[in-house]
C-alpha cells in the first residue's frame, strides 16, 4: 500500500488556477451509503459486497478521477456530516452533534448512565437568525458560492436545519433552488403511489415537497429527482452561470423499497428480498448519476465540471438488513451510528477532467471537514482564508493535483456525545482520532480507551491499549486538546447534570 498518494504529478499551472469561466460543482452525497455499497472497490481487493453491486457510472467516475481510500464522514449519522459540508466546521465547534427533528426537539436517544449535552438541535440557521437557540450562523457554502456568481442547487435531502425552523427550507441557506428539500431526514416513500409519503399522521412531516406532478406515475422518486435536477441545470446553462448542483439522494436511507426497474436482477442472484430491494435503491442512485453527467455532457460542460461522489455517514447495519446484526460493512466494524470504522469510513471519488488525472488512489485520510476550503479553492472564491479562519479542515486541491496534500499523520476528530438507540459496537456516546495509521476511541460511558493499528487491522478486532500505550498516550492528549480547542460539548453527568470531564489524559 502507498504511504499517502498514488498519481502522476500534473503541474497547477496558472491558467488551472484561474480557468477562464469557474467550474461547475457537482457533489453526488448518498444517504446512508456504506464503504462498500459501490461496485468500486475502496479496499486493495474488491469485497464479495462490492461485486454484489452493480454501479457502472460509479465505476467510470473512478476510472476518470481520484479514489480515496481513507475518506471519512465527520460523524456516524446525518444532520452533523450534512451541516460540516456547508459550514466547514466540525461537529464538535458547531455543536450539531446528533440528527435534526422537529424544532427544540432532542432525538437522542436514552442512555442509562449519560445525558446528552445541550445541543443545537435546530441545526443550521440562515445569518443573522439568532433566536434560534444555539444556532449556527457562520459562512455557509451555498451562500459563498452564490456570492462568487454561481447559481446553487439543491436537490433531495436537506436536513441542515430542524421541522419548524427557517433553516428548514435550503433557499434561507443561499440556494437558489430548492428541489426536495426539507427538515425532513428521509422520505415518507420512494412510491409515487404513495405520493413519497408516509401517509397521513406523525409520519406527515416526511412527505418529499414539490414533486406532486410525479404523483401516480410510476415515477421512483430517485428518478423524480433526477428530472427535476436536469431541468434546473439546463435553467442555470440558459443563464450562462457556473452552478453549484448539491444532489443529495435520500436513498439509500430507509424505508428501504425496491426500485423496480433494477430490483428482479438481486432477486435472481438468491438475495434476500430486503437485500434485493437496498441493492435496487443503490443501482437507481447509480442511474441518477449517469443520467445527470449525460446532461452535462450534452451542454459540453464536462470538461469544466468537478465532479464529487461522498455518503453522509457509514452503512446501515444495526437494524432491517438481512445481513447478521451489525455486519453489513464487514470486514469494516460496525455499522451507522457507531465509532468503529463500519460507521464513519465512507466513499470519495473526485473528477475534474484535464486536471486530475484518471483512475488515480489516494490513501491519504481525509473527512468531510475537508471539503468547504476545498471548493472555495476550486470555485476562486475571492478571500477565501479570510472565510475558511478557524477551520480545522484543509484545502484537498494540491492532493488533487498530485502534489502534497495533509501530512498523512495529520488528527482526525469525531465527536458524538449522543446514543443513536440500536444496541451495538462502538454505539455509544464516543470521542475518536486519527492519526496516520492509528485511531484511538473514548467511550465516556465508562470512560474506556481503545487503540487500533487500521493499517494491520482494518476490523478493530485487536485492542492495542496494552501494548502501544506511548501512542495512546499521544494521541489522547491530541484528542483532548482538539476537543477543548473546538469547545466540544462533553456528555451529562444525570445526577448532577453537569457535563462529565473531558477524556482522560493517559500516562
Amino acid at each position: 500500500m502507498c504511504a499517502a498518494l498514488c498519481l502522476i504529478a500534473r503541474p497547477d499551472t496558472a491558467d488551472q488556477r484561474a480557468p477562464t469561466t469557474p467550474p461547475n460543482i457537482v457533489i453526488f452525497l448518498v444517504d446512508d451509503l456504506g464503504w462498500q455499497d459501490t461496485q468500486v472497490a475502496f479496499a486493495e481487493q474488491a469485497t464479495p459486497l462490492n461485486l454484489r453491486y452493480h454501479t457502472p457510472n460509479e465505476m467510470k467516475l473512478a476510472a476518470a478521477g481520484l479514489k480515496f481510500t481513507d475518506y471519512y464522514a465527520s460523524a456516524p449519522v446525518c444532520s452533523p456530516t450534512r451541516v460540516t459540508l456547508i459550514t466547514g466546521q466540525s461537529p464538535a465547534k458547531t455543536h450539531v452533534t446528533n440528527w435534526t427533528q422537529h424544532e427544540g426537539q432532542d432525538t437522542s436517544e436514552p442512555y442509562p448512565i449519560l445525558l446528552p449535552p445541550d445541543w443545537n438541535v435546530n441545526g443550521v440557521s440562515p445569518m443573522g437568525a439568532g433566536a434560534m437557540t444555539h444556532a449556527f450562523t457562520g459562512p455557509l457554502l451555498p451562500n459563498v458560492l452564490r456570492d462568487a456568481g454561481y447559481r446553487t442547487i439543491h436537490v433531495g435531502k436537506a436536513h441542515w436545519g430542524a421541522v419548524g425552523t427557517k433553516g428548514a427550507d435550503p433557499m434561507n441557506l443561499g440556494f437558489d433552488v430548492n428541489i426536495g428539500g426539507s427538515g425532513a431526514g428521509q422520505p415518507g416513500s420512494y412510491l409515487s403511489e404513495k405520493h413519497y409519503s408516509s401517509g397521513p399522521g406523525d409520519g406527515q412531516f416526511r412527505d418529499v415537497p414539490g414533486l406532486e406532478k410525479y404523483w401516480d406515475t410510476g415515477t421512483f422518486l430517485t428518478e423524480a429527482l433526477t428530472l427535476e435536477a436536469n431541468k434546473a441545470i439546463d435553467e442555470a446553462v440558459a443563464m450562462k452561470k457556473p452552478f453549484f448542483l448539491h444532489f443529495a439522494h435520500f436513498a439509500v436511507h430507509t424505508p428501504i423499497e425496491e426500485d423496480a426497474r433494477f430490483v428482479k436482477k438481486y432477486l435472481d442472484q438468491g438475495l434476500p428480498p430486503v437485500e434485493a430491494r437496498y441493492a435496487s435503491l443503490i443501482e437507481g442512485v447509480d442511474k441518477s448519476i449517469g443520467d445527470v453527467l449525460a446532461r452535462i455532457e450534452q451542454h459540453g460542460l464536462t470538461n469544466n465540471t468537478v465532479v464529487i461522489f461522498m455518503s453522509d455517514n457509514g452503512g446501515l447495519a444495526a437494524h432491517t438488513r438481512a445481513e447478521p446484526l451489525h455486519t453489513a460493512n464487514a470486514p469494516l466494524r460496525s455499522g451507522k451510528g457507531s465509532g468503529y470504522e463500519g460507521g464513519i469510513r465512507v466513499p470519495l471519488i473526485v473528477k475534474w477532467p484535464g486536471k486530475i488525472e484518471p483512475a488515480t488512489v489516494t490513501h491519504t485520510p481525509a473527512i468531510t471537514d475537508d471539503i468547504f476550503p476545498t471548493l472555495l479553492d476550486i470555485a476562486g472564491v475571492k478571500d477565501t482564508d479570510k472565510i475558511t479562519a478557524g477551520m480545522i479542515g484543509r484545502n484537498l486541491r494540491p492532493l488533487l493535483f498530485g502534489k502534497s496534500g495533509p501530512p498523512a499523520d495529520r488528527p482526525l476528530l469525531w465527536h458524538y456525545p449522543h446514543f443513536w438507540g440500536v444496541k451495538g459496537p462502538g454505539i455509544e456516546p464516543f470521542s475518536a482520532l486519527r492519526a496516520g495509521k492509528y485511531k484511538l476511541l473514548f467511550f465516556y460511558g465508562d470512560r474506556r480507551y481503545e487503540l487500533y493499528n487500521l493499517e494491520d487491522d482494518l476490523a478493530e478486532t485487536t485492542d492495542l491499549m496494552k501494548t502501544e500505550r506511548d501512542v495512546a498516550a499521544k494521541m489522547s492528549k491530541q484528542m483532548r486538546t482538539a476537543l477543548d480547542k473546538a469547545g466540544a460539548q462533553m456528555p451529562l453527568d444525570p445526577k448532577t447534570k453537569q457535563p462529565v470531564p473531558l477524556p482522560d489524559l493517559i500516562k
